[in-house]
């Protein structure tokens, strides 16, 4: 376990982790667990060329990945009061009706249109639109169907189901309330780490895989500890 500020790290089975807490020990869980496998063995999600023939980055190849059952949800939902599931409808699982789109803004691309999450905060839906297509991504949070003009600006990709920091910020923004204490048991490229950073909210994050692990923890430390420009 590692913590910077008000980030806690593990890098570690997230069942192991999450069988050791206290029943509601967090506020929200706001997670992405793999639904199927293939990318990690590949490195990079979908086709190896996209469509204009650009070949995908090899982020890093994995052991398989473990595509969590009914026991990892119930876990997730004894330790904390809230949830926000991605990929809930890949599960064979009972989750409360409430369900949040996001929007990529790539229906040109043959990746999905939209990701689907689960929650028990409400009972409709909402939606969030953020471009997330190679390297067009969405200006800020609040013009996210606006590509960002300048690709340095862009984040570096990490990991081959990585979200955008906007996501989280969004989430976070929208649902969370302050003091509450956010854990996300599969934490990929750590893009919910720099937005709870940004809104000094408590996170714990967990990684199995020690490659992804180091790569979030430096793209964490980057955030916490460069200067600032005001």
């Amino acid at each position: 376990m590692e913590t910077f500020g008000n980030i806690t790290l593990y890098l570690d089975d997230c069942m192991d982790v999450l069988r050791t807490l206290p029943d509601k020990s967090f506020d929200l869980a706001i997670v992405d667990p793999p639904y199927f496998s293939g990318p990690e063995r590949r490195g990079f999600y979908g086709r190896e060329y996209s469509l204009t023939n650009v070949r995908r980055v090899n982020y890093h190849k994995s052991d398989k990945w473990i595509i969590p059952g009914a026991e990892y949800f119930a876990e997730l939902e004894r330790v904390a009061r809230y949830y926000i599931v991605w990929g809930c409808n890949y599960f064979d699982y009972h989750f409360h009706p409430g369900r949040i789109v996001w929007d990529k803004c790539n229906q040109s691309s043959s990746f999905s249109d939209c990701e689907i999450a689960a929650t028990n905060l409400f009972s409709s839906v909402r939606l969030f639109p953020f471009m997330w297509n190679g390297m067009c991504q969405g200006k800020n949070m609040n013009e996210g169907r606006i590509m960002q003009g300048n690709k340095k600006l862009n984040e570096k990709r990490i990991h081959p189901t990585q979200k955008p920091v906007a996501l989280y910020g969004w989430l976070l923004t929208n649902f969370a309330k302050d003091e509450w204490k956010i854990l996300d048991t599969h934490l990929g490229s750590g893009s919910i780490a720099i937005a709870c950073a940004k809104l000094d909210l408590n996170l714990t994050g967990i990684e199995l895989d020690p490659v992804y692990y180091q790569g979030a923890r430096e793209r964490i430390m980057n955030y916490l500890y460069e200067p600032k420009l005001f």
